[in-house]
């Protein structure tokens, strides 16, 4: 099986990498095909977001996944495992952790995101991975400059796009080859939320809250309710209670 990262298709510009990827995946690029683009217009991120950076400042990133099975359960642990020992490769003197499902921290700040689509019924999925390299506090949309933060500071230089997802590809490769016990361990010495309130948002509308305790075997987010009740989260989003 091919490493991630070959073969490497570059746009200068594009809408989206995660669509341009869709399309190679659909059209039966191989495993280990990576898209990344120095500039995107429509990028996504979770929940309809979007993902935005200015051309040449951040690592914009996919990669096609094949055969997607169940081996491949975890992967929602394993590809942001794979992004902070990569953001940790470039700057080693940093420490990052996750924070439930898979938003990349740095001091508490959101450094990279993390968009999978999967097609399990074609058995392929795309991974699609954002990472801010030397975006300047004011590049940022005003609505994301709280929690945005990036690897390096605009004044200090940092890797290339292009060298960033070379060191991705590497870790990448390795982790969602990995088994699911090492995936969880690794995971959670991680967590951003373990021992903290947080708040989220039940199918009915009403916002509720507990004590993150971890994960479970399948990724689930484990909450304590005030009540003594604990609850598995298997998607949606939470925020720290302040």
């Amino acid at each position: 099986m091919p490493d991630f990262g070959s073969p490497h298709c570059h746009f200068t510009r594009t809408d989206s990498t995660n669509s341009r990827a869709r399309e190679l995946a659909e059209a039966g690029a191989p495993h280990g095909t990576v898209v990344t683009a120095g500039e995107q217009s429509e990028g996504r991120g979770r929940q309809g977001r979007v993902w935005t950076a200015p051309a040449g400042k951040g690592l914009l990133y996919s990669a096609v996944l094949r055969p997607l099975d169940e081996n491949h359960l975890l992967l929602p642990l394993s590809v942001p495992i794979a992004v902070c020992e990569a953001a940790e490769s470039l700057r080693p003197d940093i420490a990052c952790q996750i924070k439930w499902p898979n938003d990349v921290w740095l001091e508490e700040r959101k450094l990279a995101g993390i968009l999978i689509e999967a097609r399990p019924q074609d058995g392929w999925a795309v991974i699609g991975v954002g990472i801010n390299l030397t975006v300047a506090p004011e590049e940022f949309p005003e609505e994301l400059r709280w929690p945005a933060i990036s690897l390096f500071g605009p004044s200090e230089g940092g890797p290339i796009p292009l060298m960033a997802a070379k060191v991705l590809s590497d870790h990448l490769e390795r982790w969602v080859a990995a088994d699911e016990a090492t995936v969880l361990d690794a995971w959670r010495a991680r967590d951003a939320l373990r021992g903290r309130e947080i708040a989220w948002d039940d199918r009915g509308g009403e916002e509720l809250s507990g004590v993150a305790d971890g994960v479970d075997e399948r990724g689930n987010l484990l909450v304590v309710t005030a009540g003594g009740d604990r609850v598995a989260l298997g998607a949606g989003e939470v925020h720290l209670c302040l």
